[in-house]
């Protein structure tokens, strides 16, 4: 469900309390390991973390308007989503897609914590805070700073 809220607070405001909770406590997790390169915002009707223009002032190649999506967290329907595109940069398409280092180490640590991961190639979906090994996604927060992410989005989009 895309959201019309313009801010974060806005956003947050418009979710049920065990939803606000829940949101809360992964984008203190996020904002507590993001590299300073990152800025937060509303983007595409969910909480993104992405690179901003003065940083990478080519933006996103679908659509050079917007900033670099790196994350975004976001409250569905039926369950709640983060979307870690700095795990999945790199994978590519189609049947020549190969899981990344990062994808991989993502994979281990979260099965080393014995806590079940429900994820699509960059979605990770959950229902309670409870779902998720934070001290995972802290650290792969942590392990993707800007220029890096940059770097390897770039080299990502001269294979194409």
């Amino acid at each position: 469900m895309s959201s019309k809220a313009a801010t974060v607070d806005q956003y947050l405001e418009s979710l049920p309390e065990d939803r606000r909770r829940a949101i809360g406590t992964v984008r203190a997790v996020i904002k507590q390991n993001l590299d300073a390169g990152y800025d937060e915002g509303m983007q595409y009707g969910m909480i993104g973390y992405f690179v901003p223009h003065r940083l990478y002032p080519a933006g996103y190649h679908a659509d050079p308007k917007q900033p670099l999506p790196f994350a975004a967290l976001a409250s569905q329907k039926n369950h709640m989503s983060l979307y870690l595109m700095g795990v999945y940069c790199g994978c590519g398409d189609g049947p020549q897609a190969k899981e990344t280092d990062d994808a991989r180490w993502f994979r281990e640590a979260w099965a080393a914590t014995g806590k079940k991961l429900d994820m699509g190639k960059a979605c990770l979906r959950f229902k309670r805070v409870e779902d998720l090994a934070l001290e995972v996604l802290g650290e792969a927060f942590r392990r993707l700073p800007a220029l890096e992410y940059i770097a390897r989005y770039q080299r990502t989009l001269a294979k194409k």
